[in-house]
């Protein structure tokens, strides 16, 4: 095996194509439902929010689609990205195993969001579209759709859950900075933001909200603004597999190939944009990767929620996906890993943990800030506070290879830098940072609220 470190990809090597899992999923899809008749959606009610080249991804059984060279040629700004071999961990922790990582956050943007942020804008621009309107948590997706759009020359109005916009004020001026419009959500600007603060005045706020606003907004202005979504959606997870793909690339120029993955999940992006690629390895060429989920404790969807229809966002507007679910009705804590504080999961990622192609962990958040300590103590990089799950399940995987003696190959994605986020890790070194579980009582009072789906 090469002693290298750093692992880096000429840009030749950029990915032409983007990989879909839905052409070898081994369960079958389920079908995406209208939020008001519970019938199979339609592509007429889906333009309403997205253009219609977008839609026909969501619905593709094609195996790759090919990326527009327009789209390509921003990926070149931070594509390919640079993988590392963990060696100092590996040190730290005395451990046999092979610690490797996919860093994200050489980005402009500090995160994996551009992948989906610059093709859901050149796709819109290209369709006539004038302005788009989106949500974001902890303010890396609204970054990333700031940039995208200001490439393309395409108005953005992003609703930011509230906590998030009070917790992050730099996510908020980078957005700014990039021309975007931001606003705490809920807000007095949409007819449903102004009924939640009528019912709950303090609201911190969560996805599920924002979504609706940012929903409303688009599907109330004739045609002139579309709905751009950061996660959750089969074609969002497509255009992440560019991180997979290049991460097959150079695993064989380090000449080994992983026995585990692992990558965070809220909505599942970033960790299908990773492990989908070693996915399809695993159903058709006869690799057998582990491949673990690591959501936080504060919002177990994979691991405490029900697999079953339910919307998409808390006003009931968004489509009804089959998932795993906390209840559309559910307002998380305020934990600082904002990005993953969602109530839903990608339907992809549900399906194959329900099926037990994936396995899911929950990480409480003090175990996540320990080992994000431990990894920017070794490797240097301060990571954003949703990878870190993905770091404490990978340290805890290594550990149990210094127990064994197995050498085994442990890879993760770094899917965001953590240089915004600051506050949370002064909260972490004053001891004033608290675990959260999120209760089961709670879970089941937001089931009653699902739709009753035949």
């Amino acid at each position: 095996m090469s002693e290298r470190t750093k692992i880096v990809l000429d840009e030749s090597k950029l990915p032409r194509a983007w990989y879909n899992i839905n052409a070898d999923m081994p369960v079958p899809p389920e079908p995406v439902l209208h939020p008001q008749t519970l019938e199979p959606v339609t592509p007429d009610f889906l333009s309403v929010l997205f253009p219609m080249s977008l839609i026909m991804q969501e619905v593709s059984t094609e195996p790759y689609i090919e990326i527009p060279e327009p789209v390509r040629e921003v990926y070149r700004l931070w594509r390919p990205t640079p993988m590392f071999r963990a060696r100092r961990l590996e040190l730290a922790l005395d451990t046999p195993a092979h610690i490797y990582y996919k860093y994200e956050g050489v980005s402009p943007v500090g995160s994996h969001k551009p992948n989906t942020a610059v093709p859901q804008a050149f796709y819109n621009k290209e369709a006539g579209t004038k302005a788009l309107t989106t949500e974001t948590g902890a303010g890396q997706w609204g970054s990333a759709l700031a940039m995208a759009c200001n490439f393309f020359g395409l108005d953005l109005e992003v609703y930011m859950v509230k906590v998030s916009f009070e917790q992050k004020p730099y996510r908020r001026i980078l957005m700014e900075s990039y021309g975007a419009q931001v606003f705490p959500s809920p807000t007095e600007h949409t007819q449903y933001g102004r009924s939640v603060l009528a019912q709950t005045p303090d609201s911190p706020g969560s996805l599920g909200i924002a979504i609706s606003e940012a929903v409303e907004v688009a599907a109330t202005s004739g045609g002139v603004k579309k709905y751009s979504l950061g996660s959750v959606l089969n074609h969002v997870l497509l255009h992440q597999t560019v991180i997979g793909e290049e991460v097959l690339q150079q695993m064989e120029m380090a000449g080994e190939y992983p026995d585990i993955i692992i990558g965070c999940t809220g909505g599942g992006s970033n960790f299908g944009g990773f492990t989908f690629p070693f996915l399809r390895e695993n159903f058709k060429n006869g690799k057998n990767t582990k491949v673990i989920a690591a959501e936080p404790a504060a919002s177990p969807s994979l691991t405490k929620g029900k697999y079953a229809f339910d919307y998409g966002d808390t006003a009931k507007m968004a489509p009804i996906v089959k998932m795993h679910t906390l209840g559309h009705s559910f307002v998380p804590p305020t934990i600082h890993a904002g990005g993953l504080r969602y109530h839903g999961m990608s339907p992809q990622v549900s399906a194959l943990v329900e099926h037990g192609y994936v396995k899911a962990r929950a990480v409480p958040q003090l175990d996540t800030f320990k080992a994000a300590m431990t990894f920017a103590r070794s490797e240097g990089i301060i990571p954003a506070p949703e990878p870190t799950h993905a770091i404490a399940v990978a340290i805890e995987e290594a550990l149990k290879c210094k127990e064994s003696g197995d050498a085994k190959v442990i890879a993760f994605n770094l899917c965001g830098h953590g240089h915004f986020d600051m506050a949370a890790y002064d909260t972490y070194l004053k001891g004033n940072l608290e675990d959260y579980d999120y209760p089961e009582a709670a879970i089941e009072a937001a089931m009653a609220e699902l739709p009753q789906v035949g």
